[in-house]
């Protein structure tokens, strides 16, 4: 009788340290899935890899793990232009369990295969991925917003630029409709703000594309630490795009006078809204 019960006793402990070890591997697991979180959004994307991978260990953290790893791959393509990065975020992609990811993995999921789609040159296929998130990512709050507006807006201008005239048209039209639309919903947007601007001149309307780079430019006070970002991007847009595009149909010998009135008008906004 004392003999099982000392045999019972070390099968009851040795069941409490295999589930307390358990505990302990689980909660190692998400240490490092969220430190390479925190890696990934310091842009430390080697290290985010390498805390992705030990968090890719345990079944709990892996799919989560594997679309950080993913992610992390398809950045560091864009900063090296490494096909190793862009093939390895591929091919972490295809491992994905889709049913295992929180709501907000599968925005990032979504992102990840807009991005590897758009590195790979497919623009329309991109754009079409990053809109269906697009209800999702604004759901899910500001950060997941903005990152999906503004992919769905380089895609949309990458692929235009296979278009012909009418298609180009009709898929800035679609972009400028729906950005001025996030705006109506959330002002601060420095993604909507940008790309309602490109979006209206690409659809044809230098003119109109003029009064919504200067109200991006005015509206940028609300758009937070994106504020000075957005202001660079409307700056370029306005002096290599909107402004040419202004003076371009004018008669060769007034064309230099009007762009030179054009960017002191446009010096004139930025000077009393600083």
């Amino acid at each position: 009788m004392v003999d099982r019960s000392v045999a019972v006793l070390k099968f009851t402990l040795s069941v409490a340290l295999a589930v307390a070890l358990a505990s302990t591997s689980v909660l190692a697991t998400r240490a490092d899935l969220a430190r390479a979180r925190a890696l990934f959004n310091q842009r430390q994307f080697g290290p985010a890899i390498e805390a992705a991978l030990a968090a890719q260990k345990t079944p709990a953290t892996m799919d989560a793990a594997t679309v950080v790893l993913a992610l992390a791959h398809l950045e560091r393509y864009r900063e090296r232009a490494d096909p190793a990065d862009l093939s390895a975020a591929r091919t972490a992609l295809g491992t994905v369990r889709v049913a295992n990811l929180d709501a907000r993995d599968h925005i990032d999921f979504q992102l990840a295969l807009g991005e590897a789609l758009f590195f790979e040159d497919d623009y329309g296929a991109a754009a079409l991925l990053f809109e269906s998130g697009l209800d999702g990512a604004i759901a899910h709050g500001p950060v997941a917003a903005e990152a999906m507006l503004d992919w769905w807006g380089s895609a949309v201008e990458r692929h235009a630029d296979s278009l012909g005239r009418e298609a180009r048209i009709s898929a800035f039209t679609r972009l400028r409709d729906r950005m001025t639309e996030e705006l109506a919903k959330n002002p601060g947007s420095a993604a909507a703000g940008y790309w309602v601007a490109v979006a209206t001149r690409g659809a044809g309307d230098p003119a109109a594309a003029w009064d919504a780079a200067i109200a991006g430019w005015v509206r940028a006070r609300l758009a937070s630490g994106r504020s000075a970002t957005l202001r660079a991007d409307l700056d370029k847009l306005m002096l290599e795009g909107i402004i040419p595009d202004r003076v371009r149909l004018l008669a060769p010998d007034r064309r230099a006078q009007a762009e030179s009135d054009l960017r002191a008008d446009w010096a004139v906004v930025k000077e009393r809204w600083k």
